[in-house]
């Protein structure tokens, strides 16, 4: 409180002084506050410890990571960024200084819904087995559908997946539920990987991925299926739409589809895919990683 007090007190010295107006009466304030003139000189001569310097810099640069990311990352994030720069910091350093810092990893809770289990669904296998590590890129895809909600009623968020590197490969925002933005979304996959070798593509048991419009569109791979009611067979692509409600949709107000739109570019665009770091990846970007 003291040292508040003098930083205070320095403060507006250097206003008036700027500004060419009459000098502050110093110790007439200090005495009204009860803090001695000794005191406050000898704050005004004091030159910061070594330490002290460190540990603003570090505060500083942890502020610096932390508004970057959108105000995403905990700790064990900024401190994996911090070491890329070339610094050696824990994950519980750096989570103390973000307690004394009062800031934390900031998101939203939010409601889930998935898609309806298809009438057509029986017999349909699952090979993936919940093997998330392929050893190369365009191994394995995994896609799903999510709701997202308007002012104007819901639109449709079509992804996929690479899981090598968990990169959003393409994706589609649809106003309906029409397989047509499914179809899309695997037409754009497979003009961006410009796939050689057959690969796995992934997917729950909705109408969409079990109808004969997707076998089409995915001929030549191995199309398999979660088991019926569980989430857990197609967990990846089901962790990045949470994500991306709860890290960056939430956060809006979301007017109509155009507005959707416009986020929803900007996070897998501009962010996830280029900037922010996953764990998987070696605390680098997919994009990165790849």
């Amino acid at each position: 409180m003291t040292q508040a007090i003098f930083q205070a007190a320095e403060s507006e010295e250097k206003r008036l002084k700027e500004e060419g107006k009459r000098r502050l009466n110093v110790s007439g304030v200090l005495r009204i506050l009860g803090v001695s003139r000794s005191g406050y000189n000898a704050f005004r001569k004091h030159t910061p410890s070594a330490g002290q310097m460190k540990r603003e810099q570090r505060m500083a640069e942890i502020g610096t990571i932390y508004e970057e990311s959108h105000e995403i990352y905990g700790a064990p994030k900024i401190a994996a960024k911090m070491r890329q720069k070339g610094g050696n910091v824990s994950g519980r350093s750096v989570w103390k200084y973000m307690r004394e810092m009062e800031i934390r990893a900031c998101y939203r809770k939010h409601k889930t819904r998935t898609t309806r289990d298809s009438d057509f669904s029986s017999g349909l296998k699952n090979i993936l087995n919940r093997d998330f590590q392929p050893q190369r890129p365009d191994a394995a895809w995994c896609t799903d559908i999510t709701y997202l909600w308007t002012c104007e009623g819901f639109v449709y968020l079509a992804s996929i997946m690479d899981l090598y590197s968990r990169k959003i490969i393409s994706w589609t925002l649809g106003e309906t539920l029409e397989t047509k933005w499914v179809l899309d979304a695997v037409e754009k996959a497979k003009a961006e990987r410009r796939v050689t070798q057959p690969l796995v593509i992934h997917s729950d048991r909705g109408v969409q991925y079990t109808c004969r419009d997707y076998g089409e569109a995915t001929k030549g791979m191995e199309r398999r299926y979660s088991a019926k009611a569980c989430p857990w067979d197609n967990a990846c692509i089901e962790s990045f739409h949470s994500l991306i409600k709860r890290e960056w949709l939430s956060w809006f107000r979301i007017t109509d589809y155009s507005h959707a739109y416009r986020l929803v570019f900007e996070y897998i665009e501009a962010f996830y895919n280029t900037v922010r770091i996953h764990s998987h990846c070696g605390y680098r970007s997919p994009g990165k990683y790849e």
